[in-house]
């Protein structure tokens, strides 16, 4: 009858156990269910043959108790056979198993050591993997670039100016009194070592190839990775976390050409201008520090300045700019079409966005300053 609970009976045959199982087998009796099946305890190795075709009704809750059943019964030694299932029931319990995914409570003990280098070396593999997909990912960015350029009107310049003003206008103001306050810091620290040696006049030195060569583009590449970079990175993952970028592409869009070269063509545009505002501002704060600190009127600062600086001393920072936005920009767009799953994961990809990139400008950087030593710049 339908209307009966859930039995299990058990039917010695032979050199088998077979246990039919009869009656609702649903939530309501679960915990009835639950406790019968604990007490099965077949004798030695005996195979075991569970008969369900006197099944009346099965649901989610029935279906998981069978399959913890036959897993608990099975072993190397004994095999668990199922017989007499509904086609309805043996879908329910196949698609109940293949979503068991058992997991470990505690860990198994083991050697640290052995531990630790297996722990770096999954690590190291999982790097691998990154830089195999971000290397791909670089290279179909610059053909879906080649293509827009050779068709220029494929590029949406609306949104490329829309990118330019979030980046580099709006970033204007924190990058101008970082680089204010480290032109500052600079004269002040650089002055009191100086001074001991009676050469503080050589502090604007210092502070022209400092922040003309290497500090100002590389701490407004770190600004705008920490600014742009987490905000590109938002931005892709939640739209792809809304499922807006399989949209496109069952539209027949291009997501690349769409969400990432818009904001790559922005930031390598407006960093370059970014880094020649934060070397003037930078040069701007030296100058009242030396003229405070050092008493150095600001005609004698240009012109020691002028006497020291060269061209190519200038050119080489904001050279290097366009490569640092391409590496933000990129990152930070690779991370964002990287987000699955939840909101969580938002989160932990624009934090990455912000590390990698980073991390990126700094060994980028450090190449740069090997090649320019090499050329003898």
């Amino acid at each position: 009858m339908s209307d009966t609970r859930g039995r299990i009976e058990t039917i010695p045959a032979g050199n088998r156990l077979e246990l039919r199982l009869s009656g609702r087998w649903e939530v309501g009796c679960a915990a009835e269910l639950e406790s019968a099946l604990a007490q099965l305890r077949p004798p030695g190795d005996q195979p075991v043959l569970i008969d369900l075709s006197c099944l009346d009704r099965l649901d989610t809750t029935g279906a998981w108790l069978i399959h913890r059943s036959i897993e608990g019964l099975r072993s190397p030694q004994r095999s668990v056979t199922l017989t007499g299932a509904r086609a309805e029931h043996e879908q329910l319990i196949a698609r109940v198993s293949g979503l068991y995914q058992p997991c470990e409570i505690q860990p198994p003990p083991g050697n640290a050591l052995v531990r630790l280098v297996t722990r770096l070396g999954e690590n190291a593999l999982t790097i691998l993997d990154i830089a195999a997909s971000f290397t791909a990912f670089i290279g179909l960015t610059t053909i879906s670039l080649l293509r827009s350029l050779l068709k220029p009107r494929r590029l949406r310049f609306n949104a490329i100016t829309v990118h330019m003003e979030a980046a580099g206008i709006n970033a204007l103001p924190i990058v101008s009194l970082i680089s204010f306050l480290i032109g500052i810091v600079m004269v002040y620290q650089g002055a009191f070592q100086l001074a001991r040696f009676g050469a503080q006049i050589f502090v604007i030195d210092l502070l022209a190839f400092s922040v003309l060569r290497e500090l100002g583009v590389l701490l407004t590449s770190i600004v705008v990775a920490g600014r742009s970079g987490s905000a590109f990175a938002a931005e892709i993952g939640s739209m792809k976390l809304h499922e807006e970028v399989d949209a496109m592409r069952a539209l027949g869009m291009d997501p690349v050409e769409i969400l990432v070269l818009p904001r790559v063509i922005s930031l390598m545009v407006v960093l370059p201008l970014l880094v020649f505002t934060a070397d003037i501002m930078a040069l701007l704060g030296g100058a009242m520090m030396c003229w405070i600190s050092l008493d150095i009127a600001p005609d004698l600062f240009l012109q020691r300045l002028r006497s020291t600086v060269d061209l190519p001393t200038f050119w080489i920072g904001v050279v290097k700019a366009p490569f640092f936005a391409a590496l933000i920009a990129l990152t930070g767009c690779y991370e964002g079409l990287q987000v699955s799953g939840s909101a969580e994961s938002v989160g932990r990809h624009t934090t990455r966005a912000v590390v990698e990139s980073i991390f990126l400008v700094i060994v980028a950087d450090a190449l740069f300053s090997i090649l320019i030593t090499i050329l003898g710049l």
